[in-house]
């Protein structure tokens, strides 16, 4: 899923949304495409009742570097501080392209990812703009994987596999 548009026009709300829970422990009314999509998949994974391992990576891409936004020290005071290692894309034997070094963190609640979802935006490169106070000026990508266990009715083990990229793409 890509959020794709002009400066300031709400790509990042889209994705993020306001909050993600009220202090009720409700879902919040705001909350954006990212929280309702991990909402969404553990919902239908406790309807399953399938056993599951699910791992989530955060990155952003920001003059053409490549950061695990999962890795940085969200107590820096300012992004100056902050340790940027520019990751670098690797090929294995395959085929496959991957990011070699990147965090994936593995997870067991919404509640926890919603928890890396904050963690990772406070890490972004931000900047004001004539038309935002507070742009983003890379682009992030939220990485869910999720893998699922079934047996088979001949008693056979299935692993199937999924991913989902949520990508908020810098303003044009």
């Amino acid at each position: 899923i890509f959020a794709y548009g002009q400066t300031g026009t709400g790509k990042t709300y889209t994705m993020e949304g306001e909050a993600i829970k009220e202090k009720n422990g409700e879902f919040h009314k705001n909350a954006g495409v990212i929280p309702r999509a991990v909402q969404q998949i553990f919902d239908i994974l406790e309807c399953q009742k399938a056993e599951c391992t699910m791992k989530v990576a955060y990155i952003e891409i920001y003059n053409e570097e490549i950061t695990d936004l999962l890795s940085l020290d969200a107590e820096s005071k300012s992004i100056e501080e902050k340790p940027r290692k520019p990751l670098a894309l690797m090929e294995d034997g395959k085929g496959a392209v991957f990011i070699r070094g990147l965090e994936e963190v593995a997870l067991s609640t919404a509640d926890e990812i919603y928890k890396i979802l904050e963690k990772g935006s406070a890490n972004k490169h931000t900047a004001e703009t004539l038309l935002n106070k507070q742009s983003n000026r890379s682009h992030s990508i939220f990485s869910i994987t999720l893998q699922v266990k079934e047996c088979t009715p001949e008693g056979l083990e299935l692993i199937k596999c999924g991913k989902l990229n949520l990508v908020d793409l810098a303003g044009t």
